[in-house]
Formats: structure tokens, sequence, C-alpha cells
């Protein structure tokens, strides 16, 4: 099983996910794969950071099987959130498909959801993020641009997201003419993930767009135009 630590947060302050319970995963969960990784993420800067770095130096959080514990004791029908920062368990671009099942496992009954950007090229991480969702725990493919959003969506593995330049506000299409709705959170004080919960729904049809954002959203953004 994975040695990752976790940050268990029964009620989150993040003013964009609302008061919903979330976690943050050791830093090497993320994939070299990600471009955002050191270029742009915005989990590297503000008071996250500090938390993540804490978590990732084993000063902060719990072992993995303890998290899952926590998480096993939510209420059924509690909407969480799986990684304000970090990604899938396994280092690196691999997915620990034990771990990830497991994680599932706790899950049960609640609505859980993620984002990954561990790529899903091989068989072994597709197969086990199809799963994932397919079982109840949503795993959400993040898409760095939008041609991305349309080859990550024609995989089936998942829902999808996609990363937009920071100055977008309004729908869009990809090149593939796929609809694109900005997170209401990223566009309205009003919205939160505790009030919406789009990116908990597995077999929705519209990609989810986030305006970057964050200390280095430039850096962001231009992965987005890319």
């Amino acid at each position: 099983m994975t040695t990752h630590y976790i940050q268990f947060t029964r009620v989150s302050r993040n003013a964009k996910t609302g008061p919903i319970p979330v976690t943050t995963t050791s830093e090497e969960s993320c994939p070299h794969a990600c471009p955002l990784k050191g270029n742009g993420c915005y989990a590297e800067g503000g008071p996250l950071a500090i938390l993540w770095r804490k978590v990732t130096a084993r000063k902060a959080g719990m072992a993995w099987d303890a998290a899952l514990g926590e998480i096993a004791k939510l209420p059924k029908g509690t909407l969480w959130r799986h990684n304000q920062a970090g990604d899938l368990p396994g280092i690196g671009d691999a997915i620990d498909v034990a771990a990830l099942a497991a994680l599932v496992k706790a899950n049960r009954g609640k609505r859980g959801f993620t984002y990954t950007h561990k790529p899903i090229d091989t068989a072994k991480n597709r197969g086990a993020i199809a799963a994932a969702n397919a079982m109840g725990f949503t795993v959400n493919l993040s898409a760095n641009n939008l041609a991305h959003a349309d080859e990550l969506a024609a995989s089936n593995a998942g829902p999808v997201v996609v990363v937009l330049p920071a100055d977008a506000t309004r729908a869009t299409v990809t090149p593939g003419g796929r609809k694109v709705a900005i997170c209401p959170a990223t566009i309205s004080d009003n919205v939160t993930c505790a009030t919406c919960g789009l990116c908990a729904i597995a077999n929705r049809k519209a990609i989810i767009g986030f305006p970057a954002h964050g200390p280095s959203k430039r850096k962001a953004s231009a992965i987005a135009a890319a």
C-alpha cells in the first residue's frame, strides 16, 4: 500500500470549496507529466503551499490507511473533495491501483470527487480511473488546454476539466465541439463546491473550465493557450 501522507480536513475554510471535507496528499503523488508542476500550479503558492510542504515532509497529516479510516466515517451522502493539492495514489505518473481501490471503498455511499493529471496513455492508469468512476468515486481528468480536453474526453475514462486562460469568463467549446462550462465558483462569490457539486457528477456531458488562478496564473494561462 502507498506510503503517501494525507491531511484530512473535516471542514474546509477554503472560500471556493465551502465548508466540506477536503484532503491534501503529499507531493510525490504528483505526476511528472503535469506541465503545471513547478510551472503555474496554484497549490505551489500561498497558504496551501505551506500546508502541502508540511504534509510532504510528514510534519502534518497522517498515514494513508489512517486517512481512509477518517473518510470511511463520513456520513452517507457527504460531498467531499480529495486533494486540494496532490494527486491519485502512486509515485509520479503511476497509479497505485490497490491504493485507489481502497480509497474508492472508503468513499462508498459518499460523494467524493477529485482531479488527476496522471497520464491515461497506459491501460493500467486508464482502467483504474474508469473503475473508480464506475464505482462512485468521481475522478476528473485534468486537461492542459482545449485540444487536450478533447483527447481526454475521447478516452471515456471519466469526466473532464480543463485549465483556461485567466481572463476566461464565458462558456466555450473545444476544437471538437464539446461544450465547456466555466466553474461557477470561479466567477461568483455566491457559489462554492458545497453548493454546486458538478465536479462530483461522473456522467456529466459538459467539460468544466477553470480559469488559471493563484500566484503563478500567468504561467498556467500560457499553458492553457498553447
